[in-house]
């Protein structure tokens, strides 16, 4: 008889990119703070893809990134729903579990080491 566990999947997400806006900290309804992020990534040649990225409990130093500051973020996407104006409404982000300028070498290889540790724990448990 087959086994009916799953094997172990993974949601990662690692962008290097600049600040379109400055950091926007908001606290939800629950108290939490989330600080929002809209980083433009430029794939190659192509048109630059805008990326939101909420990142729940950052430091209030990311506050003080400015506009057009290169930064890598590792985290996980996701789609949520919600209702605007009585229509569902959706959006795709990436939801940050860090983010780092990249001018910071150090943490940027830490953050990286981190995300490939995630995978590899998936894929040779």
């Amino acid at each position: 008889m087959p086994s009916t566990t799953l094997a172990p999947e993974a949601n990662l997400t690692v962008l290097v990119g600049r600040l379109i806006r400055p950091p926007d900290r908001r606290t939800l309804p629950s108290g939490e703070t989330v600080l929002g992020l809209e980083v433009a990534v430029q794939p190659g040649d192509g048109p630059n893809d805008s990326v939101n990225v909420a990142w729940y409990g950052a430091p209030v130093a990311a506050e003080r990134w400015l506009d057009g500051e290169q930064i890598l973020v590792t985290g996980r996407t996701r789609r949520r729903f919600f209702r605007v104006g009585g229509v569902t409404q959706s959006r795709t982000e990436v939801v940050a579990t860090l983010a780092v300028p990249t001018r910071r070498a150090a943490a940027v290889r830490s953050a990286l080491e981190a995300a490939a540790g995630e995978i590899l724990d998936v894929l040779d448990p």
